[in-house]
């Protein structure tokens, strides 16, 4: 799952062509493939384990290049329960649920899941006072949801593509916690330091991660020698690329172009890790998974559309 997906520049400056172009191919195709390495990572860890030591490590590394570059300033305990409230929707509930899933849940349907976020940040934002959505947004809410239907309570077996009714049911408690994050930070106070800000939310939620994975009995089945290289590996690479190299590519397009844009990894992502479950880990593609994709997928475009349309109004209106 990717980090604090609200946080929005105030000015864009003009950007360098092979810059956004690196940057967005770190955040499609790294992003894209985390749900792969959550799924090699969970073989022989914990999850909710390998996950707080995954988001421990990244903040703390996050942390430590904000005091070298001197940018951080010491925060408040304010600051750090705002950190803790957003580390937990975040990381404790967002990322864990989905890494807990994918002991159930193949990593392309996970990804595919995961992805109608945008459908949940709709509702939320409207529960919450913001706009009413339109007809072609509700359209597309009712279609993305579908598509989840169609993969849970479609015809036949697990063969066939559908996928695990609980692990559903986690993915979809991950969506609500991840869109409930974004739309709380997108109207908080924006920090000085996002960075600082964001490694904080890190080392917060790595933090209730292992306390979580403490209390449901996950420390008692920890065997670190009977670990693998391959999921050894996974972790790192989620700590160091998925949480740090894509996002900050992430954070730093937000600055450079317009969040529609940036939001595109939302239906990027969902077919690079189909693709590479299918490659990699043997997953199970069906003439289900392929209906069910198209009309997730079409359901984010319109989303992601709807959201275009509106900050090209925003700007001719400016």
């Amino acid at each position: 799952m990717k980090t604090d997906a609200a946080v929005i520049a105030p000015a864009r400056a003009k950007a360098d062509p092979i810059r956004l172009g690196v940057a967005f191919a770190c955040v499609y195709f790294i992003w894209g493939s985390t749900f792969l390495a959550i799924r090699f990572a969970i073989e022989t860890l914990p999850p909710l384990w390998m996950a707080g030591v995954r988001f421990l490590i990244a903040g703390a590394l996050l942390y430590g290049w904000v005091v070298f570059r001197g940018g951080a300033a010491r925060p408040s305990l304010g600051q750090w329960g705002v950190a803790t409230l957003q580390g937990g929707l975040f990381f404790l509930i967002g990322n864990g649920a989905t890494t807990w899933a994918e002991l159930r849940v193949p990593s392309g349907m996970a990804a595919l899941v995961v992805s109608t976020i945008p459908l949940m940040m709709v509702l939320f934002d409207w529960a919450s006072g913001g706009a009413r959505p339109t007809r072609s947004v509700v359209l597309a809410v009712a279609l993305g949801f579908a598509g989840i239907a169609l993969l849970v309570v479609g015809p036949g077996g697990s063969a066939s593509g559908r996928i695990d009714p609980i692990g559903a049911l986690a993915l979809l408690a991950a969506d609500i916690a991840w869109s409930a994050g974004s739309i709380y930070t997108a109207r908080a106070a924006r920090p000085a330091n996002p960075l600082q800000s964001n490694a904080m939310q890190m080392l917060a939620g790595g933090a209730l991660l292992l306390l979580a994975s403490a209390a449901t009995g996950e420390w008692g089945r920890l065997d670190l020698g009977s670990a693998s290289l391959r999921s050894t590996l996974s972790m790192l690479y989620l700590s160091i690329f998925g949480s740090i190299i894509a996002f900050t590519a992430y954070s730093w397009l937000l600055h450079a172009t317009t969040p529609a844009r940036v939001s595109t990894y939302a239906f990027v992502n969902p077919i690079i890790a189909v693709f590479l479950g299918w490659v990699f880990a043997g997953e199970v593609l069906t003439p289900l998974t392929f209906v069910a994709a198209f009309v997730i997928i079409v359901a984010v475009v319109i989303i992601i559309g709807q959201r275009a349309r509106a900050e090209r109004g925003a700007e001719t209106a400016g």
